[in-house]
C-alpha cells in the first residue's frame, strides 16, 4: 500500500452535503432542499400510453439525493417528501398525493434506493464516472425491485405484464439519468478540489 493509500484511507468519507459548514442547520436545510427538489422533479411528469407509470424527474432527484447527502440525510430527506405527500400535500407525480397510486411503490423504494446511494457514495462511489454509473445503476434497480412488486399487486398483473408497464419503457431515460449523474457527480468534486 502506498502513502497516498494509506491517506486516503485515513482520510474521512465525505459527501458533497459534508462540504457547506454547520451541523444541524446545515442538515435541516439540506433535508428540506432535497426533498422540495424531489417535489418539483415530480412535476415533471409525461405520461406514456398504456402505463399508469409516468416519465418523471424524481428519481434523477432521489438518485442525487442520496450521492449528494450520505445515507442518513437522503433517507430523512425521501422520508420526508413520501409522508409529506401522504399527509396530503400535493407534489407527487402530476400533483398526485395519498397513498391510492399504483406507483406509490417506486415512491417507497425512494427511500432505499436514496441510503444505499448514499452509502456507496461515501465509500467513493461518486468520484469517477464509471463508480457514478455503477452507484447510481444499483440505485435504479433499487428503486425497480421495490416498485415492481408493488405495482403487480396493485394491479393485479404478472410480472410480464408488471416489466411491460413499469420498466422497460423506462430503460433509455434511466440510462441518461445514469449517465447525467456519472458527469455531474465526479465534475462537482474535481470542481470542488476534493477529487478524492
Amino acid at each position: 500500500m502506498t502513502t497516498a493509500d494509506l491517506a486516503a484511507a485515513r482520510r474521512p468519507r465525505t459527501v458533497l452535503g459534508d462540504l457547506p459548514p454547520g451541523a444541524l442547520a446545515r442538515d435541516t436545510a439540506l433535508v428540506l432542499a432535497a426533498a422540495a427538489l424531489t417535489g418539483l422533479a415530480a412535476q415533471i411528469s409525461v405520461p406514456l400510453p398504456g402505463t399508469p407509470v409516468p416519465v418523471t424527474g424524481q428519481t434523477f432527484a432521489v438518485l442525487l439525493t442520496g450521492a449528494a447527502l450520505g445515507g442518513p440525510r437522503a433517507a430523512l430527506a425521501m422520508l420526508t417528501y413520501l409522508l409529506a405527500g401522504i399527509a396530503g400535500l400535493p407534489w407527487f407525480a402530476d400533483g398526485q398525493s395519498g397513498t391510492d397510486s399504483p406507483t406509490f411503490g417506486y415512491l417507497l423504494g425512494f427511500v432505499a434506493a436514496a441510503t444505499a446511494v448514499g452509502a456507496l457514495a461515501r465509500r467513493g462511489g461518486d468520484r469517477t464516472p464509471a463508480r457514478t454509473a455503477a452507484t447510481m445503476l444499483a440505485g435504479t434497480a433499487i428503486l425497480y425491485a421495490v416498485g415492481l412488486p408493488y405495482l403487480m399487486a396493485s394491479l393485479h398483473v404478472g410480472p410480464g405484464t408488471a416489466l411491460h408497464l413499469g420498466f422497460t419503457p423506462f430503460l433509455a431515460g434511466d440510462a441518461l439519468k445514469i449517465v447525467l449523474a456519472a458527469g455531474l457527480l465526479p465534475a462537482a468534486w474535481r470542481l470542488l478540489g476534493a477529487h478524492r
